[in-house]
């Protein structure tokens, strides 16, 4: 080999090195510009998207609450009523903070409120809704998750608004706060009430 192949050999090793220690710096740049594009496109990031939206209610089968003078939840008990099915806990702290709204929607003639009481032991649940009250006129227990899992929850405090013909129309996930309950879930029920 020539001293002129062997340096341009040399060189190209160089390069080579710092291509490959440029990469991860290349690397993050790339996913920064995705994360700021995501940011600044104006979407609300804490709202996740569900595949149920638009689609048929997953069917409710659910025994009651003991003691809690309230029907099981099943799919009679929302069919033909603009209602909102709320998963709840009495270990739910977020729970607690939305209860006030649930109450005061219960008292909305046009909207029926119903829960799901999740992963909850049934003393807990029935000392939780006897402490803030009981805005459900149905609830279902889910002690495994499994209703859960066909609702697509991801965390509780999460609702859906079923019109009466079963469709999904609306989403919330986390607490309702009166901003949301305002901007968010009155419009998507005047929404669904002028539909039908």
């Amino acid at each position: 080999m020539t001293q002129q192949t062997e340096s341009e050999a040399a060189t190209g090793k160089g390069r080579g090195r710092y291509l490959i220690a440029a990469l991860p710096l290349l690397l993050f740049a790339g996913l920064a510009a995705v994360f700021m594009t995501q940011l600044q496109s104006g979407r609300d990031v804490s709202e996740i998207p569900s595949a149920l939206l638009g689609t048929k209610a997953p069917t409710l089968q659910l025994e009651g609450l003991d003691g809690s003078e309230r029907p099981a939840l099943t799919t009679a008990e929302i069919t033909g009523k603009l209602t909102l099915v709320n998963i709840f806990a009495s270990w739910c702290v977020p729970c607690r903070q939305e209860h006030p709204m649930l109450l005061e929607l219960s008292k909305d003639p046009r909207v029926n409120v119903v829960g799901i009481n999740y992963k909850d032991r049934n003393d807990n649940a029935l000392r939780f809704l006897g402490e803030l009250g009981n805005p459900y006129s149905a609830i279902g227990v889910d002690p495994n998750g499994k209703a859960a899992i066909d609702w697509g929850v991801y965390g509780i405090p999460e609702s859906y608004l079923v019109g009466p013909d079963g469709t999904i129309l609306y989403k919330k996930v986390g607490p309702f706060d009166p901003e949301s309950f305002e901007t968010q879930l009155m419009p998507a029920i005047e929404k669904a009430l002028q539909g039908s």
